[in-house]
């Protein structure tokens, strides 16, 4: 799919990512969301401290295969997650279910936030797609997805800055199976 000004604005997600050829990364730096396909399970996770790693069940099976497709044709897909200590429970939930993502395909570090102090980060939630467009995520106060929860850009200087931001936290961040959550 060419990528134009109607594309960019009109495509799906798994539109883009379809066309993505090289590098799809995700910055998350909220300590809580509240999306709605997930919280059927978060609510079970803090009854019961028990994660849902069923990849068939809940939000996974609309968004295992786009990861595993992007994958397969040697996307290299990475998610970063910056996170203030001790962890919320959200976060808590976020890394027992991380072996999902792992699962999939992707590749995750953990940032503890105090160690993102002097990066330049964007001011919202994003993904970068071959290095030349950008889907920021607009969240509410409480985490929930804002009425207009997506905006994207292919600006050369927001695709620069997140990009930037993007590898430096990666380069600070810790891998997955070395980053413990610290108790609350």
């Amino acid at each position: 799919m060419p990528l134009n000004a109607q594309t960019l604005h009109t495509a799906t997600f798994a539109e883009l990512l379809a066309d993505t050829h090289r590098t799809a990364v995700h910055l998350e730096m909220r300590d809580v969301y509240a999306v709605g396909d997930e919280r059927k399970d978060f609510e079970s996770f803090l009854r019961t401290g028990v994660p849902n790693l069923d990849p068939a069940r809940s939000f996974w099976p609309q968004r295992t295969p786009l990861v595993q497709d992007a994958v397969t044709r040697r996307v290299m897909m990475r998610r970063a997650r910056i996170v203030s200590e001790p962890v919320t429970d959200y976060i808590r939930y976020e890394h027992a279910i991380t072996p999902l993502n792992l699962q999939a395909g992707e590749d995750v570090r953990w940032l503890p936030r105090r160690r993102a102090s002097d990066i330049a980060l964007p001011g919202n939630d994003f993904w970068l797609l071959d290095d030349r467009v950008v889907q920021f995520h607009h969240f509410t106060g409480t985490g929930d997805w804002a009425p207009d929860c997506r905006e994207r850009t292919a600006d050369p200087a927001a695709v620069a800055l997140c990009a930037a931001a993007f590898e430096t936290v990666w380069e600070r961040g810790i891998p997955h199976e070395k980053y413990s959550v610290p108790a609350s």
